[in-house]
């Protein structure tokens, strides 16, 4: 890996890089148009091609797609100083080897060309065509942490195929938004059915998922075509796979396996053409020590694993976010806030973020509706989850009945009454979660 072809009109970042790299032994051309880079491949093709999302006369991605189909074995590297989640995706989708926001230091160019070194054989052409252009959906994922660069690169990569990919993440991190990418970049025209296995019972998400026939239970009074059968070939997003009860795990386990379906109550065998993709915030490698979940499910699922950082490991991102909610829910509340000062800003990072990105979106939208002004200040911000604690002086007074009303109060009131979450902070299910609310009147 002695020889490194950039393709971009920033002459000053060309020049830098080829005196560092020359002290490393490594040579350095540089063109600034696509034409001239396109002729200097021709000429004398390199070991590496670093190649500029922008050029005077060419689209970069549309070069890539060229260059990757003309020299399938020379590894490419985009390059770009845009936040761009679009662009990132679709680079990796279209045969990218890495992608590199700009400003980069040489230690990455090292990292990619030790790592191309390990491979011993460059990047080879696969049988299959290429895939035509495909537009992101509207859902940005917002950051410019290097962890989320490395989701997005994953993104790309994984929607290449149509394998299996479990996304790992706390409540509130996007686990919904990145099955939402990978559908976007692979099938945008196809449905996109997600199923929340926390959320039912196992009786009825049997029926959700697999469909039933008329009279196959009782209140069964016609044919329900069933998620799996509505996904055709589009794909099918199970949330909190980890949830899912031990039978039904079986049940997949053998659609996944098999390809093939029946409906409740029926024998005709339906195809599933629909892509995979799962979801949790559980440690699925405890649950299978535990028994609570499926081993050989586990390996059909996590063929493609995705994990997504939480907001607390990505502090310099806040801001972004939070701006970005600032436009948007002001936006949707018809509010002219558009603003957030300083001091907010920094109240705003100090902070923990259990709740992750879901809670900056709760904390966002309360400080719109606190304000009156166009500024959101310090005082507008309010973490409900540090609100005062219950007094407990007189807990030795208090019935365990009592105490336990009172943490499903505070549980529900974080969690704004929302049964899923609340059950899932309590380690418990949504069903008991509700008998207890009724039993307590809560």
């Amino acid at each position: 890996m002695k020889n490194i072809l950039i393709m971009d009109d920033d002459q000053s970042l060309c020049r830098s890089l080829q005196l560092i790299m020359k002290t490393k032994g490594v040579t350095i051309r540089s063109t600034h148009t696509a034409e001239a880079g396109l002729a200097q491949l021709n000429k004398e093709p390199p070991n590496l091609l670093l190649l500029d999302l922008v050029l005077p006369d060419a689209d970069g991605l549309e070069l890539l797609q060229i260059i990757v189909e003309k020299y399938p074995d020379l590894p490419v590297v985009v390059i770009s100083g845009r936040q761009d989640m679009d662009a990132t995706i679709t680079a990796m989708r279209h045969g990218a080897y890495d992608y590199l926001r700009k400003p980069f230091d040489v230690v990455d160019i090292e990292l990619i060309l030790e790592k191309l070194r390990r491979e011993q054989h460059p990047k080879k052409k696969t049988n299959q065509q290429s895939t035509p252009s495909i537009p992101i959906g509207p859902r940005e994922m917002i950051g410019n942490d290097p962890k989320m660069l490395d989701v997005l690169k994953q993104i790309g990569r994984f929607s290449r195929t149509r394998i299996n990919v479990l996304i790992h993440g706390e409540n509130g991190t996007g686990k919904e938004l990145v099955a939402r990418a990978i559908h976007e970049a692979t099938s945008p025209d196809k449905p996109f059915i997600a199923i929340n296995c926390s959320a039912l019972v196992s009786t009825l998400l049997e029926s959700e998922l697999f469909g039933h026939e008329k009279g196959a239970f009782t209140g069964a009074d016609q044919q329900k075509t069933g998620k799996l059968e509505l996904a055709a070939e589009g794909t099918v997003f199970f949330d909190e796979i980890g949830d899912m009860d031990a039978d039904l795990q079986a049940k997949l386990l053998r659609v996944l396996q098999e390809q093939t379906f029946e409906r409740v109550g029926g024998n005709q065998h339906l195809l599933f053409n629909a892509r995979s993709i799962f979801a949790t915030h559980q440690n699925l490698t405890e649950h299978i020590r535990e028994k609570k979940f499926r081993e050989d499910l586990f390996y059909r699922i996590a063929v493609g694993e995705i994990n997504l950082p939480p907001l607390r490991e990505r502090p310099d991102d806040i801001p972004l976010l939070a701006h970005h909610f600032i436009r948007s829910i002001g936006k949707k509340l018809n509010r002219n806030t558009n603003t957030i000062s300083a001091e907010a800003l920094k109240r705003l990072k100090a902070h923990a973020w259990p709740g992750n990105i879901r809670e900056l979106e709760n904390v966002i939208t309360r400080a719109i509706a606190l304000t009156d002004s166009n500024i959101i200040l310090p005082e507008h911000i309010n973490f409900l989850h540090t609100a005062a604690v219950e007094n407990t002086s007189d807990t030795h007074d208090q019935t365990l009945a009592s105490a336990e009303k009172k943490h499903l109060q505070h549980i529900l009131k974080i969690h704004n009454a929302n049964i899923t979450h609340a059950a899932k902070a309590l380690h418990i299910s949504p069903t008991t979660l509700r008998k207890k609310i009724k039993d307590y009147a809560l």
